[in-house]
């Protein structure tokens, strides 16, 4: 068995390579709503938002339970190869991880270490922020 598979990340119970042949418009009726959704990826039960404005991926986290196998790291590796194949040319993180009741201090050391700033973000408040440019394909 291949360990690759063994470790990999699951959506929904979806892989990522799944995932990314679903017809479009299927991912901008379940995902891309800007509208919060909740769906577990691995061990961990995301509340999320996610959208396409203009040229850019959006991805929203406002809550993470549980996890820790690389949700964030399978997460990214997904939308840059969604926004890859679909001509989009940069993924924006907001995370809402600033003032958390139970702040998740792996989580932060996590963000951190990628690059994740906290900013005042417009009618959001403050939250991890990163933008990460797209090569097109």
């Amino acid at each position: 068995m291949n360990s690759a598979r063994i470790h990999e990340v699951l959506f929904e119970g979806f892989t990522g390579d799944e995932i990314l042949k679903f017809p479009r418009e299927t991912l901008e009726q379940l995902v891309l709503l800007n509208e919060p959704i909740v769906f577990r990826a691995g061990s961990a039960l995301i509340l999320g938002q996610f959208k396409i404005d203009s040229d850019r991926l959006v991805l929203e986290l406002a809550q993470i339970e549980g996890g820790g196998e690389g949700i964030l790291t399978s997460l990214a590796s997904l939308a840059r190869r969604y926004a890859e194949i679909n001509g989009i040319s940069r993924v924006v993180w907001i995370v809402h991880a600033v003032s958390c009741a139970n702040p998740n201090l792996k989580l932060r050391r996590v963000l951190d270490r990628r690059g994740f700033k906290v900013e005042q973000i417009e009618d959001i408040g403050a939250a991890y922020h990163l933008v990460v440019p797209v090569k097109k394909l």
